[in-house]
């Protein structure tokens, strides 16, 4: 198994733009030829475009994007650049009169971080699609990254900054890879130790505490808990899955969530893994559903280790020694 970038294979591009002095920003992930797509959805409370064409009821195969944002449901707005952008390029499906490319799309909530009124809109997101290349992507305080935070049960005095992270492996012909804006409600968790890497902040800020552990001791309190967290990722791949499968590939993803926050999926969170597929090699979709774990599990870990402090925030590079 070696390590290679999400933009390694073939047809995937990533590009970002962020408004760093307003704390929020969008990542797109170009697919411009097509690809099979699929999503999952745990959260209670997801901001999302375009998911309900992905069932595979539905008529639509291949989709042209992948919009992740800040902003919360404003956000969402980015995806209309990415619209832009595909149909100037002469991409998406031809309907005679001209080209519709299909662009799905998930929003974090950020707003707290920075200014509440400074939101990813269409034009940050064609700004995105403009920078996507293949290069290996930035990580951290970027894109859908840039207002990224952790830990939050208790309020934003004590949660942490957060990030974008990415990581990939190659198995032969197999390559699977993981894109993920982590914005969750829980603590991440070091998948080599167990221990926490970022998350709830004691009250003197000194050490990262339990966010499980405080919500059994509170559970008789009815506290808001921040409503609008949200984790949300894409799993990119080169094997030549179904829809279906594309889908099933998603929902499976998810463990990858699971095993790196804690608490994972609350009703405070809207978190949601898309699925793309670009065909290229036969294999067996739970290999690529096993690797898909792994590797969203991995890119988690790397959004908060490659995250920086920022407005006032600490990060986890702040507690290793």
């Amino acid at each position: 198994m070696n390590e290679i970038s999400i933009t390694s294979i073939k047809g995937i591009k990533v590009g970002h733009a962020q408004n760093e002095a307003g704390g929020t920003g969008c990542t797109v992930i170009l697919c411009e030829d097509g690809a099979y797509a699929g999503v999952d959805v745990r959260g209670g409370g997801p901001a999302s475009r375009e998911t309900e064409l992905l069932k595979p009821i539905n008529m639509i195969e291949q989709i042209h994007g992948v919009m992740l944002s800040g902003g919360s449901a404003y956000g969402l707005d980015a995806a209309g650049g990415a619209m832009q952008y595909l149909e100037e390029q002469g991409k998406g499906f031809d309907v005679q009169v001209g080209y519709v490319p299909i662009v799905c799309g998930a929003s974090l909530f950020d707003l707290v971080v920075g200014d509440p009124k400074c939101r990813p809109d269409k034009a940050m997101g064609y700004e995105a699609c403009k920078n996507a290349s293949k290069d290996t992507p930035k990580e951290g305080n970027v894109g859908a990254g840039t207002g990224a935070t952790v830990g939050k049960f208790l309020g934003p005095a004590n949660m942490m900054k957060s990030g974008l992270g990415t990581y990939a492996v190659q198995i032969g012909r197999l390559q699977v890879a993981a894109i993920v804006a982590v914005n969750a409600l829980g603590d991440i968790i070091d998948l080599n130790t167990g221990k926490r890497l970022a998350g709830i902040l004691s009250e003197d800020h000194k050490t990262i505490g339990n966010t499980e552990e405080i919500m059994y001791a509170q559970y008789e309190e009815n506290r808001n808990i921040f409503n609008g967290n949200t984790t949300i990722g894409c799993i990119v791949t080169n094997a030549r899955l179904t829809k279906s499968q594309t889908n099933k590939l998603a929902s499976i993803a998810q463990n990858g969530l699971a095993r790196s926050i804690r608490p994972v999926h609350t009703m405070a969170d809207g978190d949601t893994v898309f699925a793309l597929a670009t065909g290229e090699v036969e294999v067996l979709p739970d290999a690529v559903g096993a690797l898909a774990t792994e590797v969203m599990a991995k890119a988690i870990n790397r959004a908060v280790l490659t995250a920086k402090s920022a407005y006032g925030l600490n990060a986890a590079c702040d507690f290793i020694k």
